[in-house]
């Protein structure tokens, strides 16, 4: 099974906020390989720009690097931008993430903003949703 999370779970797992514990326990699925998670390459940045602010510069380096050695980053081609902006989602970054998750046949999205991805075809769920889902297999 393959996912992709987006960056506000990559953020509660590096900076223990808001739903870290279901987020963390997403990433403990992805490190013992149970899910195949991403991330995409183009939240990377933004995720070391909001935890720097937090961690510092080298804590937020060595998170990021513990993030990417369990989620693999996930390709973001010319292609992938041009497609985002033809869609009419309301948020930018959103479509880029749907059409990143779409490019490697993501089953699910992994985000606290479900209703951002209502209009695509990848079920969203937040990490709670994603554990229930997949207890229930």
């Amino acid at each position: 099974m393959k996912v992709l999370i987006d960056t506000n779970v990559a953020l509660d797992i590096l900076l223990k906020r808001q739903d870290y514990p279901n987020a963390f326990a997403v990433f403990k699925l992805a490190e013992e390989k149970i899910i195949s998670g991403y991330i995409s390459a183009s939240s990377i940045t933004d995720i070391f720009f909001l935890s720097k602010k937090d961690l510092g510069k080298k804590p937020a380096k060595e998170a990021l690097k513990g993030l990417l050695s369990v989620f693999k980053p996930a390709a973001v081609i010319d292609s992938h931008i041009y497609h985002a902006l033809d869609m009419e989602w309301d948020d930018f970054e959103d479509s880029v993430q749907y059409i990143v998750g779409e490019s490697f046949s993501a089953d699910y999205i992994i985000t606290r903003n479900t209703q951002d991805f209502a209009s695509g075809s990848i079920l969203a769920v937040t990490p709670k949703e994603f554990l229930q889902a997949i207890t229930t297999v």
